[in-house]
């Protein structure tokens, strides 16, 4: 990796700002607040072990939710401090406190910091309770900086925004470096654009083609195979002339849709889409569906809302000789059974294939693959769903780019 990793940095002694993601659901009524899924802190994990174990003083951000740039209780970070406490003991049996600032800047914030021995760390609140966060505001990024002696970012998922914590401070810290966790993420992708095992197969669903142009035109003349499911196939069924129904096409999309299958054709990508389909007159749960047969069309008043069997044989025929698998998006209505039949296939097809490099992405795939309960069989799965598309449709990440440079 051509930037500083954690592992580049002397941390003992060393203030370390650490940037993570601990943007994670709160339940509860808005007094006792509690952690509701704590995946995005057991990531990073790694990450802040491994900074305690070698002396850090340190302070961790993050932001959650999106409280419009002042503070809001019902999104205070206070409650992630008991459930990083348990997690440290129950993954290093680490007893050592963490303290929380009731403020992620200022005199108190600065205090505490200062205050830190080594091993110790300090979580800051929200760091969006302020709107010089997003705005990128450069005398936030100072008062940040003012915290720490180093910086290290392990918000993969934040990586593509431009804020102060993100991108600012980083001008006022004399090393920024990668987290692990932000590492890997940088080294897998980094791997599919330019060193890729091959046959190199990407799976692209969810609802719009527009959300996966970028993705599907800088890949299009790297990889072998690429499959099509979700809403989105239907864009490029209508532009092949075929009948969809009621399903969601994006009229304005169809002649680039055209443009995309002849650019595949020209590069020799196999370009499959389905060629059976479960229908519904509408995507609510026990609703009459029906199988569309390859070769018959969807009827006037149906919808596409799931691949049907043959294309899920089709797809994994496909996916068992890859040997670099890259996932984004579902495969049909994931979230309504009984539509989520064809996402569970593909996950369980892609963790079957243990030769293959797998790379899964996006909130509802990454769901698939554990509610098939195969994550893990799935050699990297990615904390960031936005931050991920846009490393693979070639952009700079602002958040990637802002470290030091070996």
């Amino acid at each position: 990796m051509a930037k500083l990793s954690i592992r580049d940095l002397n941390l003992k002694g060393k203030r370390v700002f650490m940037r993570v993601d601990f943007n994670v659901p709160l339940n509860g009524d808005g007094i006792a607040m509690h952690v509701g899924d704590d995946t995005r802190i057991r990531e990073t994990l790694p990450t802040i072990e491994y900074a305690l174990r070698n002396g850090a003083r340190l302070i961790l951000a993050s932001h959650l939710g999106r409280p419009k740039g002042k503070p809001n209780p019902k999104m205070s970070l206070r409650p992630v401090v008991d459930r990083l406490r348990m997690l440290l003991d129950e993954k290093y049996d680490r007893s050592e406190n963490v303290g929380f600032s009731p403020d992620c800047v200022g005199v108190a914030a600065e205090e505490m910091s200062n205050g830190l021995e080594q091993g110790q760390t300090l979580l800051l609140e929200n760091l969006r309770f302020h709107a010089e966060e997003e705005a990128n505001d450069d005398g936030f990024s100072k008062r940040l900086a003012k915290l720490c002696d180093v910086y290290v970012n392990d918000a993969f998922g934040s990586a593509h925004r431009a804020h102060a914590s993100t991108v600012g401070m980083t001008k006022y810290v004399k090393q920024a470096a990668a987290g692990l966790l932000m590492e890997n993420e940088i080294e897998y992708l980094g791997k599919v654009l330019k060193a890729p095992h091959r046959p190199l197969l990407t799976i692209l669903g969810g609802a719009k083609v527009s959300d996966k142009i970028g993705v599907i035109r800088n890949l299009i003349d790297r990889v072998n195979v690429m499959l099509i499911g979700g809403a989105m196939a239907y864009t490029f069924l209508k532009a092949q002339g075929h009948e969809v129904g009621k399903s969601l096409v994006e009229a304005d999309k169809v002649d680039l849709a055209k443009e995309l299958l002849v650019e595949a054709a020209k590069h020799g990508v196999r370009f499959l889409l389905p060629v059976d389909h479960v229908v519904a007159a509408k995507p609510e749960a026990g609703v009459r569906t029906q199988i569309i047969a390859p070769g018959q069309e969807i009827p006037a008043e149906m919808m596409g809302l799931d691949i049907g069997p043959r294309t899920v044989e089709l797809f994994e025929t496909e996916i068992e000789t890859a040997k670099m698998i890259v996932w984004n998006g579902p495969m049909g209505v994931f979230e309504v059974e009984p539509f989520n039949k064809g996402t569970v296939a593909i996950a369980q097809a892609v963790a079957a294939n243990v030769a293959a490099t797998s790379i899964v992405g996006g909130g509802d795939s990454v769901s698939a693959v554990k509610q098939a309960g195969v994550a893990d069989r799935i050699t990297h799965i990615s904390t960031g769903g936005g931050a991920s598309l846009e490393f693979l449709e070639g952009q700079a990440l602002p958040g990637v780019e802002a470290l030091s440079n070996k």
